[in-house]
């Protein structure tokens, strides 16, 4: 489309060799066993921007038995919580001492825009302080009142080795959901990042060493979900799997995990609504709309993909949508002034068209875009902005996970009627309500079945609110208490005071 606003290739310095990404195992960096690699190509600039050992089982049980050492002999988990903090909070500054190095790794092996990659690993640290000031306020219950004799205490100790698995739409900021407050509770880890996204990891790792955690606390293993993953997911030596990603790859995890009957964790997909009431803020509910649908390119389980609008307001509404799409900047994601970037791969890119045309061929309105998006200079993998209209509840691009800038709109004419058409879906991440009336507001929040809800605004997170789904979301919380307490297990202590203890077996 030629009304688009694009940016084309900046020219910016690329780096001169590509990254070279190895497993760290028991604090040692190694290549494979049979040195196999695999390369990342840039989705934006169509250079090989890493290249990463690929490891497979025996690089996986190695790290697994690391991990089962470190935590079983406690050079981490009896460490104090004074003590684990303060290596935290020498990662967290670490971070942002590398926070250049880092975006520019992952805006060329994601394609997303340097701003938004600079944000993520910058807003990182934020979560590792967070979760060291956790680790010294870490406490349980006492019982007091169970009589003269007895005290009785809950308390919550870490539940052991935890496998990591990362997704690479988010490689960085996921990671630090997960990995800081595993090791707030104790725990020692596994962490297996996307074979399109390593590198940030890999860095994390050098930053860890240089922290002064203990070798074996935190091993890194490269390569493919099979069998890599699988084996993390199934080991009988892990105690806990936490995966994010696709829902059909969380299922999987869950099966190969339920044969130890390891607790398991899983952040999956998303098919986010934003609910737009007449009296809403109309021009704020637009805007966040667009950077709801295309943030990361619409590569985020949190994107705002369908919107619902009150019938009286929905043309008007999805025109000055439309309108707002066309002024994001799409195009070169080393260039600070782009806000959407390239798709991950040619494949997903194929994935996102088809579920387009699709629509398009059931009886939809292509109302903008619907095409993938050739920009000067630069690698073809960026597809338009697109807002499909005309969209009834049935159709796969209103109830499945698009997972790119494409948004669906739907209309209601009651509250009834739009929350069931929030909760008709196999999702519930997140969802959002757009009316100045706080009674609509507050009977949506209730109404609707998601993990979270925002009202009158859209992607707000901070350390301290948990994050999770409910349905086919996923299980668990991150971030929060609650995320600290995912990777604790609890374990009650019962003591009798003194011999007060009234014998079972009676002398005769």
């Amino acid at each position: 489309m030629l009304d688009l606003t694009l940016i084309p290739s900046s020219n910016a310095t690329l780096p001169a060799a590509p990254f070279r990404a190895r497993h760290l195992i028991d604090g040692r960096w190694l290549d494979s066993s049979d040195a196999a690699v695999t390369e990342r190509v840039s989705p934006s600039h169509g250079v090989v921007v890493s290249r990463a050992a690929k490891g497979g089982k025996p690089e996986a049980e190695a790290a697994i038995a690391a991990a089962r050492r470190a935590f079983d002999d406690g050079r981490w988990s009896q460490l104090s919580a004074k003590e684990r903090a303060a290596v935290l909070l020498k990662v967290a500054d670490l971070i942002e001492a590398n926070v250049e190095r880092m975006a520019l790794l992952e805006t060329l092996e994601s394609g997303k825009p340097i701003t938004q990659a600079r944000g993520e690993v910058s807003g990182a640290a934020d979560l590792w302080r967070y979760a060291a000031s956790l680790a010294r306020t870490l406490q349980g219950d006492s019982h007091n009142a169970l009589g003269a004799d007895i005290l009785a205490v809950v308390l919550k100790e870490p539940i052991g080795v935890v496998s990591i698995i990362t997704p690479w739409n988010f490689p960085f900021w996921i990671l630090s959901q997960k990995l800081p407050f595993a090791l707030a509770a104790g725990c020692t880890c596994v962490v297996k990042p996307s074979e399109l996204t390593p590198s940030t990891t890999v860095i994390l790792g050098e930053l860890l060493v240089e922290a002064g955690l203990p070798a074996g606390t935190v091993n890194i293993v490269l390569g493919l979900g099979q069998p890599v993953g699988a084996t993390l997911a199934s080991d009988r030596h892990v105690d806990m799997v936490t995966f994010t990603g696709s829902t059909a790859v969380g299922k999987g995890i869950a099966a190969a995990a339920s044969g130890t009957l390891k607790k398991v964790a899983l952040e999956l997909g998303g098919k986010n609504p934003q609910v737009i009431f007449p009296d809403a803020d109309l021009e704020s509910a637009a805007d966040a709309v667009v950077f709801g649908v295309y943030f990361n390119v619409g590569q985020c389980c949190n994107s705002g993909s369908r919107i619902i609008v009150h019938a009286d307001i929905a043309e008007a509404f999805t025109a000055r949508v439309v309108e707002l799409s066309r002024q994001v900047a799409f195009g070169d994601p080393l260039d600070p002034a782009t806000q959407v970037g390239a798709i991950v791969s040619p494949e997903h890119g194929a994935k996102i068209d088809a579920y387009v045309a699709a629509a398009r061929n059931a009886g939809a309105t292509v109302a903008l875009g619907g095409q993938p998006l050739t920009i000067p200079g630069l690698a073809a993998q960026f597809y338009q902005p697109t807002v499909v209209t005309n969209v009834t509840p049935d159709m796969p691009i209103a109830r499945e996970e698009v997972f790119g800038p494409v948004l669906t709109v739907l209309t209601f004419r009651t509250l009834e009627e739009a929350l069931t058409l929030v909760n008709d879906a196999d999702y519930g991440l997140s969802a959002g309500v757009w009316s100045e009336n706080v009674h609509t507001c507050l009977s949506f929040a209730r109404g609707a079945q998601a993990g979270t809800v925002w009202t009158n605004t859209w992607m707000d997170g901070f350390p301290e609110v948990t994050f999770g789904g409910v349905k086919q979301s996923g299980l668990g919380r991150e971030i929060g208490r609650y995320g600290l307490d995912e990777f604790t297990e609890i374990k009650s202590l019962v003591m009798r005071i003194g011999r007060t203890r009234t014998p079972w077996v009676r002398p005769r």
